[in-house]
């Protein structure tokens, strides 16, 4: 509910809803809501708009969705509620309604009506109908082309509507729009030529000047001063903060093109722009550029200047000046030239200037018509329903009221008077439809006072229009005496004459209307001139005979005949009582809605709240009124299946569900709380006669909300476990299916691939393995290793048993030296032990009782290599020496003393690593962890190639026994420890007859090998 959503901190949302219901009840609820930035007030089902004097952030798509399709009652106070109702009533019930937007001028009526524009075209068109988007997009532009030529600056808002629009939007059965029609009243045609101070003429004036491109200006002989131009200059500097002209113009520039204008007519529109500028620039005073020829002839002197704005019109400059400085007469058959004095002059050049700017406006909305109008497209199959939007002038009270202030207050009168009887009548229909007895309501009928304006023969417009009618010369005063006559009885209308010792009124000018809205002194100077609205035929032709097409169109009765007898027109009077009396039989009959707009106080500030003006307002308005037709007895009803929805948890024969009647349902929740006194039951809803009560039911409902949110949120939230342990279950099985049927696809496709990988002569090396999902790679590369000890297999297969130690070997030698070393003897018959060997060693039984010996006493099982080196001692000696890598150690053998040990021998576990050179040469060094390298030449007779070997049987060692590789060192030039220093080994190569032998060179050693 409205008034119970957003809490009590945000006041009453509903002024329906207030327990006191008094003049300053209401206005403290105002004051505080709007203070808390709450713009939004219900009263019933109207609208009551506080201007917040700045940007809200309630307008976006979030916004619009919260309030699509749902019961106005359902959210907090908003203008959408209002706008989706009436959308919703029209497309629901097939019945014409219509928004009726009022309050005084900068309460905010204009925004509230482009906002209702906006949700209108945001909840619509859902299917995206290429031509109901074409219409919705005329639609909102057409509000920038209006604003543009019929807004303008007044001392109390900075955009305001200086006409009345009403817009009817036609919707097809699906309640999208396919066209419209806009609706004008009373142009401030008296603007263009006079501005109070601090106010500006119409935006379009001002957006020309600043936006335009140099060269339209130039074409149009303007300047971008506003202040060379009287017509826009008078009501002090042009400049308003709040409004940007220049990006105003582009915009309106832009909705033109959108909204169907062609280029022609665009140009047009602005070229009588400027030819009011320039008429206000230099026909202007009775001195200067108009001079006058004897006492009663005007004429122009400047000749420059007709010619500009006679190019801007497509006339002659010569019937521009006739048509200025002289009138033509048709009288008895004859054609007579009148010139003009200087007060007829003037009075032309003005006249001529309004009625230029009301006409362009006046084409101006008939072509926005032309592009929205259903019929002229072929919209209009079927039943096509309307929603009318009013956004018209408000209640005006100014320093100086003229004829334009009467007109207005006089329509607002009628609105006024509409309004307390549309919601008297919908009050009563429903009271009637439900059965509950109507209890009468006091409140103030404004009929009198649309009397005193309207009636025939006594009405102030019939008074005004006899006097327009006599023959003679006809005085504002003589107006005033004629009203004081006729009307000196009316209590609601007074004057000087009529109320001498009233000092306030001045003698012969002011009279005293009291409105509902207030007390309001008009100045009848102008009346009479204003409600003929003369304009000379002249003008009509002249602009008839134009050469420009667009311009032609609006003066159609220009191609009347000079002679041509012609019926005396309607006074503007009278034609605005007509439009005013047609607009408000059209809003009865469609179901009315309502936006009550306030304006917090003068000065635009969103902070402060006039409280006395705000309360003139309210006043006038007629909010109080409303609020008791509202109530009528009873502040609030709702149907019974809504209110057995809202509050049945708060009885228990009808929680959680009830099986009866909604009405007995209703019963029984009433009963259940004891406020059976206080209610009425109708036909489809329940009546409760006070607030208190409502507020007593919603507090017992918001005790037990919390309870039955905790066990909503128990039983849904298990229900959701359950639902996802159901859905991770069936993931889970779902993955595991599919990783199964991954594996067996992928093993298929491999077995593909592999399938002759046997008969291959590299075993399936060159095959390309199949990518493998993600989930498989761990898996594919078991699969590889797989793959390669198979192949390993077929290989060793091929090869005997015997041998397999050999190609252990130097497999492991070809890991280390392939690529690194020109020669390491793979194509040789590796022997291992050589001293062993007669082709070596002559002398092996020495060796062999020795190595027995060593065998016994170190527990070492195999010899692994064994070989006669050279080796480099730490005084860079050359020694020929044994060496004996087995199992365990390695031992230095001394050749000539029956190769008896010469140290107890290293353990394996001392080797770091080793370092040989790419080279033939046989040098080997091998690291030891104890600072001392063993730097040796292998020697044989054969000259064979046995580096390799050595680097075979050490590497293939030490990776099966220790468990871990070797490094080895490939380079030209190697480092090791010699007596704990460090020194550096290279090879030279020197003649053969020398054999192989090591000496020092410089810091370091060099061995000396024989190129042969």
């Amino acid at each position: 509910m409205a008034g119970i959503h957003e809490g009590p901190e945000f006041g009453i949302g509903d002024f329906v809803l207030l327990p006191e219901l008094t003049l300053n009840a209401f206005m403290d609820n105002l004051k505080f809501r709007f203070e808390k930035g709450k713009i939004y007030t219900y009263i019933g089902e109207v609208v009551v708009s506080v201007n917040p004097y700045k940007q809200l952030d309630i307008y976006n798509s979030s916004y619009i969705q919260e309030y699509k399709d749902r019961e106005i009652y359902e959210r907090p106070p908003h203008i959408f509620a209002l706008a989706d109702n009436a959308h919703k009533t029209m497309k629901r019930q097939s019945q014409d309604t219509c928004i009726v937007i009022s309050g005084e001028s900068g309460s905010g009526k204009t925004e509230a009506s482009k906002i209702i524009m906006r949700y209108i075209a945001a909840v619509t068109n859902v299917s995206g109908q290429k031509e109901v988007e074409r219409v919705k997009d005329v639609l909102i532009k057409s509000n920038n082309i209006l604003e543009a030529f019929g807004n303008a600056k007044t001392n109390r808002n900075d955009n305001s509507s200086r006409f009345g629009k009403y817009m009817d939007i036609n919707f097809d059965f699906k309640g999208d729009p396919i066209g419209g029609h806009i609706s004008n009243y009373l142009l401030e045609k008296s603007r263009v030529v006079y501005q109070q101070d601090g106010e500006r003429n119409f935006h379009s004036f001002y957006q020309l000047l600043s936006g335009a491109q140099d060269g339209m200006l130039s074409d149009f002989k303007l300047t971008r001063d506003p202040k060379k131009y009287n017509f826009i200059n008078q009501g002090g500097d042009p400049r308003v903060a709040s409004i940007n002209d220049k990006q105003d113009f582009r915009g309106v520039m832009d909705a033109m093109k959108a909204t169907g204008f062609t280029p022609e007519e665009i140009s047009t529109s602005w070229k009588l722009i400027a030819a009011v500028l320039h008429l206000a620039s230099y026909f202007i005073y009775n001195y200067g550029n108009i001079e006058f020829a004897g006492e009663d002839q005007s004429e122009i002197s400047n000749q420059e200047e007709p010619t500009i704005v006679s190019l801007l019109l497509g006339v002659t400059k010569d019937n521009l000046e006739k048509a200025l400085c002289s009138r033509v007469i048709a009288a008895g058959g004859n054609v007579v030239d009148k010139h003009l004095n200087v007060p007829e002059a003037h009075y032309a050049r003005k006249a001529f200037a309004k009625a230029m700017y009301d006409r362009l406006f006046t084409w101006i909305v008939g072509r926005i018509n032309d592009a929205i109008d259903p019929k002229q497209h072929g919209r209009t199959v079927g039943k096509n329903t309307v929603i009318g939007v009013l956004d018209i002038y408000g209640f005006e009270i100014f320093d100086n009221n003229s004829f334009e202030q009467f007109c207005i207050n006089y329509c607002n009168e009628k609105l006024q008077q509409l309004f307390i009887e549309l919601v008297l009548k919908q009050e009563q229909e429903e009271y009637m439809r439900e059965g509950i007895q109507w209890q009468h309501v006091d409140y103030f009928n404004n009929k009198v006072i649309c009397d005193l304006v309207e009636v025939p023969h006594h009405g102030i417009f019939a008074i005004l229009d006899e006097a327009c009618l006599n023959v003679g010369k006809i005085t504002d005063e003589m107006y005033l005496e004629a009203m004081a006559k006729k009307l000196g009885k009316h209590d609601r209308f007074t004057c000087r004459q009529l109320e001498p010792a009233d000092k306030t009124l001045e003698h012969h000018r002011d009279f005293r209307i009291k409105h509902y809205a207030g007390d309001v002194t008009y100045s009848v100077v102008g009346f009479i001139d204003k409600n003929k609205d003369t304009l000379f035929m002249d003008f009509k032709r002249l602009l008839f005979n134009s050469s420009n097409s667009v311009i032609k169109v609006m003066w159609p009765e220009g191609a009347q005949s000079v002679t041509e007898t012609t019926k005396r027109p309607i006074t503007a009077g009278t034609s605005f009582k007509n439009s005013m009396i047609s607009l408000v039989e059209n809003l009865a009959s469609k179901v009315p809605f309502y936006v009550r707009c306030i304006k917090p106080n003068e000065v635009k500030s969103p902070l402060l709240f006039d409280e006395t003006r705000s309360r003139h307002q309210v006043m006038y308005l007629g909010l109080l009124e409303n609020v008791r037709v509202r109530r009528a007895g009873f502040a609030f009803r709702m149907a019974y299946n809504r209110f057995l929805r809202r509050y049945k948890m708060i009885c228990t024969k009808t929680w959680p569900n009830f099986h009866g009647q909604d009405l007995d349902g209703c019963k029984a929740i009433i009963d259940s709380q004891g406020f059976s006194s206080d209610v009425k039951y109708g036909k489809s809803k329940i009546f409760i006669r006070s607030p208190q009560t409502l507020f007593a039911l919603e507090q017992s409902r918001g005790a037990k909300i919390p309870s039955i949110v905790l066990f909503l949120q128990k039983h849904t939230r298990g229900a959701l476990t359950r639902k996802r342990v159901k859905r991770v279950r069936a993931v889970y099985l779902i993955m595991h299916h599919y990783k199964r049927y991954k594996l067996r696809s992928y093993a298929l496709a491999c077995l593909e691939r592999f399938r002759n990988a046997k008969k291959m002569k590299d075993y399936g090396l060159s095959v390309q393995w199949p990518k493998p999902p993600n989930s498989l790679k761990s898996t594919v590369e078991l699969l590889k290793r797989a793959h390669a000890r198979w192949r390993a297999f077929m290989i060793l297969s091929k090869i005997q048993v015997n041998d397999r130690p050999l190609m252990r070997l130097k497999v492991m030698a070809g890991d280390v030296l392939v690529g690194k070393r020109a020669d390491w003897g793979v194509k040789r018959n590796w022997e291992g032990n050589y001293l062993a060997s007669s082709k070596d060693n002559s002398n092996t039984s020495d060796f062999v009782s020795q190595m027995n010996t060593l065998k016994s006493r170190d527990g070492f099982t195999k010899i692994l290599f064994s070989s006669y080196v050279k080796k480099a001692n730490k005084f860079n000696k050359t020694a020929e020496r044994g060496i004996v890598i087995t199992d365990k150690l390695i031992y230095k053998l001394d050749i000539k003393k029956k190769f008896k040990p010469m140290t107890k021998g290293n353990s394996l576990t001392e080797v770091t690593g080793l370092s040989v050179t790419p080279g033939k040469d046989q040098l080997v060094i091998i690291h030891l962890s104890g600072g001392n390298d063993l730097v040796l030449c292998l020697e044989n007779p054969a000259h064979e190639e046995r580096v390799g070997e050595l680097v075979g049987v050490l590497t293939s060692h030490m990776h099966k026994i220790l468990k871990r590789d070797l490094k080895v060192n490939i380079t030209k030039s190697l480092n090791c420890m010699l007596g704990h220093k460090p020194r550096t080994v290279v090879v030279k190569e020197t003649a053969a007859n020398g054999g192989t032998v090591f000496k020092k060179e410089g810091d370091g050693l060099a061995l000396f090998w024989p190129t042969s």
